[in-house]
Parts: structure tokens; sequence; C-alpha cells
């Protein structure tokens, strides 16, 4: 619309049209989110904290980062999976296998969740352990091929890649502080304080 037509008051057959497309558009859906912009909304939200990482020489910095910033340099880093604490050994920390002397958790992950934010993982990176029995810390590695829209589609994932050997002990965390509400909110899961580093591979 035009200065004039503002001042003036007048308004053509086409500016009622918008105006008639924009008041109908305020109740339609917004579109779509993109799903990794969705993700880091929610996880964040949930309270996680995220670091994106261009390279893997970003992820062993902010790693190195981490850990100073917390003072865990004489804690032990649990790492339950051989091939992360090899491709990983370069760090300078000290590692342990064994449950109650690892001080936080370092892991890979299923999946991220994002229309919740959520972190999907098994077995192959808990093994047969109950989160409320893993550190309350956890630093997570993932990629951003990694996220996916869905539970669902996480889990379909998940069978697609384990044919012969689907892993056990599933699940997901979602919260990732501590809150007053915690023994009812968080009703039947643990709450952690977690890191979550994304190396981008897309």
């Amino acid at each position: 619309m035009s200065v004039f037509r503002k001042i003036f008051g007048s308004i053509s057959k086409s500016d009622k049209e918008h105006q008639k497309n924009e008041d109908e558009n305020k109740f339609l859906p917004k579109k779509d989110t993109p799903i990794d912009e969705s993700f880091t909304i929610h996880f964040s939200e949930n309270g996680g904290k995220f670091l994106y990482c261009e390279t893997i020489n970003e992820v062993y910095g902010f790693l190195q980062q981490i850990i100073k910033e917390n003072n865990w340099e004489d804690k032990f880093a649990l790492l339950l999976n051989s091939e992360l604490n090899e491709k990983f050994k370069d760090v300078g920390w000290k590692t342990t296998e064994t449950i109650n002397e690892g001080h936080f958790l370092f892991t890979t992950c299923e999946y991220l969740i994002a229309n919740d934010g959520s972190i999907l993982i098994s077995s192959n990176q808990i093994a047969e352990k109950k989160l409320n029995e893993l550190p309350k810390n956890f630093i997570v590695f993932a990629t951003t091929s990694q996220i996916v829209q869905t539970i669902g589609e996480g889990l379909h994932g998940i069978k697609a890649k384990n044919k012969k050997n689907i892993p056990t002990n599933i699940t997901t965390i979602k919260h990732f502080k501590a809150t007053e509400d915690d023994n009812f909110l968080s009703y039947g899961s643990s709450s952690k304080n977690l890191y979550l580093l994304m190396l981008e591979d897309l």
C-alpha cells in the first residue's frame, strides 16, 4: 500500500484481498521450523547445554573447556565404549569403566529427538545400566545427521541399523536440570547435568 493510500484511507481491491489473506494466515499453522533448530530450541528449554562444532578439533577443545570449567581435571571420565575411548584418547583425562569411579559419563547417543529436545540412548551407550545408576554429569558427543523429528523415527532407525542385533535398554534423557518439581514432572526419568557436543557432518 502506498503512502497516499495510508494517509487518505483509500484501499483498492488488491489491498483488501491482501489484508484478508493476512487475517486468515493468523489462524493457519506456522511454517515448520527446521529440524536442527527445533531440536536446539527444545533441548535448551529442557536445560541442556549445547555446543556446536564444525570440526573434530573443536570437539576436543570444547571437551577440555568443559572439564576445566567444572574442575574435573582430577575426576574420572566414565567411558563404557571402547571405540569412543580410543577416539578421544588424546584428551589427556583420566578414564574408567567402573561406574562408581566415574564423575561424569562421556558417551555417544542413538538419536537426537527434535520435537521434544530429548536424547535417545540404548545399551550401545550405557550397557544395561539404569540412568539413575550413572553419574549425574553427562557429556554427549553427537552429529547433526543424528537429528530426527520423533522418537518413532529414532526407534525405526535403531532397528534399521541393527537388524541382526537390536540393542536393549532403549531410553530417552529429557530433563537436564534439577527442579523443585523433579519428583512429579520427571517421574520415571532421571535428571542429568548434560552437555551436548554436536559435530556438523552434513
